[in-house]
């Protein structure tokens, strides 16, 4: 996890939300996902078969080896030139080893050596001659069958630890539903490594006796090692967060679990949010991207009124983490993520300027939203990200929505209780430290 820096301001206008209908995105590269039902898997998004141009390609894959052979047999009848075609046809098997089984590998080879010999014998060429192509073909058939024999059983160790290895990302990043407790709730995850699913970030998001309560949060580092971090903090998390009446204690926890695991230079940012009782949200903001708050008219960065430092590294700095509470009227979205979003760099090096495509992607519908903004995301840094990128986004929708929108104009109570939620954040200190901002071990953070 490196240093975040960012050339964004602290708000942006943002077009009204709307309430159009969702447009489909499929998956954009392998490892990047979303969890049920906002991105589905990549059979279809609509739940149809997966298309059958894999399969067609294997099949001609399969087939190439015979042509191969039946393409040799007209060049040295027709050519004149006799055995000189003939080295052609190890060239088959050599090519079926790839693509089929042993058996079919075989078959070809045999085809091939069949062929030769009747190619031998009908030109009138020495039988020492035709001997040694002979061997030559039948050997290279034998060579190719052994490699497709190994090639089949290294598929199945290979599919045996994808296998695993997706149970346990399951069980890390388990799916989350579009509606938890009175929120809609949509999520898109990306990971760096080639073929994964998970990675240094994390989220979780439950609902507990003391409301619902998410994280987001980012392991310094990658790999495997981040992969076990992160592990470990979402199985805290979930524990202390139906356990703990009150959301630092939460935070706590986390903190103590990581102090008797974590190496001395490891450490974990990370957002925590908490939704006790209508009308306020609680965040608690441990040296993370601070997380956006999205109004009718605005994105603003919520900043934390005391910076604190990351998991792990409360003991070296004596500093304890602060409790924000924020009023959060219905139709309000939170937007958390992580660095591998606001560090993500076009081909000229510019950051991905995130508060600005908030606000040109809000809508109603969280999860076209976040759709929207993670094809954007893609689009800036030409196709791949070389950073692991979580987004999750929270929206607390109107419980009389449908009936606001057929109201006559005019003030309602609800827009009393925007306008005194809109008053009661500008009472937090929202600084315009950049969202991709991170806390510095050794600075005062204040």
């Amino acid at each position: 996890m490196s240093q975040a820096r960012d050339h964004q301001r602290d708000r942006w206008r943002m077009p009204q939300l709307t309430n159009r209908p969702p447009r489909s995105a499929g998956p954009s590269r392998l490892g990047d996902h979303a969890d049920h039902p906002d991105h589905p898997e990549p059979a279809s998004a609509s739940g149809a078969a997966p298309p059958a141009r894999p399969r067609a390609a294997g099949h001609f894959a399969a087939v190439v080896p015979v042509l191969i052979v039946s393409a040799v047999a007209p060049l040295a009848l027709v050519g004149g030139a006799g055995m000189s075609w003939l080295p052609l046809l190890a060239v088959a098997p050599a090519l079926a080893s790839a693509t089929s089984g042993p058996w079919r590998v075989l078959l070809v080879g045999f085809l091939a050596v069949a062929l030769g010999a009747g190619i031998g014998a009908s030109g009138g060429a020495p039988g020492s001659e035709q001997a040694i192509v002979l061997s030559a073909l039948a050997a290279v058939t034998l060579a190719s069958g052994l490699a497709s024999a190994m090639r089949r059983r290294r598929e199945r160790v290979l599919a045996a630890v994808r296998s695993v290895a997706e149970a346990a990302q399951h069980a890390l990043l388990k799916p989350v539903p579009a509606t938890v407790g009175r929120f809609q709730v949509a999520v898109r995850y990306s990971a760096a490594a080639a073929e994964a699913r998970i990675g240094g970030d994390l989220y979780a998001l439950v609902p507990t006796p003391y409301g619902v309560r998410l994280i987001v949060g980012d392991v310094r580092g990658k790999g495997l090692p981040a992969v076990g971090t992160a592990a470990l903090v979402v199985g805290v998390f979930r524990e202390a967060a139906y356990d703990e009446p009150r959301l630092l204690d939460v935070v706590d926890r986390i903190e103590r679990s990581l102090a008797r695991n974590l190496a001395s230079d490891d450490f974990v940012t990370a957002v925590v949010v908490g939704y006790p009782d209508d009308g306020h949200m609680e965040v608690v903001n441990c040296g993370h991207a601070p997380p956006l708050m999205i109004r009718r008219s605005e994105v603003v960065a919520v900043e934390p009124t005391r910076h604190s430092p990351p998991l792990g590294l409360r003991a070296l700095t004596g500093e304890t983490p602060t409790l924000q509470r924020l009023p959060f009227a219905d139709g309000e979205q939170l937007l958390l993520y992580t660095d591998g979003v606001t560090e993500a760099r076009d081909h000229r090096h510019q950051f991905y300027p995130l508060m600005e495509r908030v606000a040109r992607h809000a809508s109603d519908d969280v999860s076209r939203t976040l759709a929207a903004l993670h094809g954007d995301l893609l689009a800036h840094v030409g196709g791949r990200l070389h950073d692991d990128a979580a987004l999750l986004l929270l929206r607390k929708p109107a419980v009389r929505e449908s009936i606001a929108r057929c109201a006559p104009e005019g003030p309602t109570p609800a827009d009393a209780h925007a306008g005194q939620g809109r008053a009661g954040v500008e009472r937090v200190r929202f600084t315009g430290r950049p969202p991709g901002a991170r806390f510095g071990v050794g600075s005062s953070g204040r």
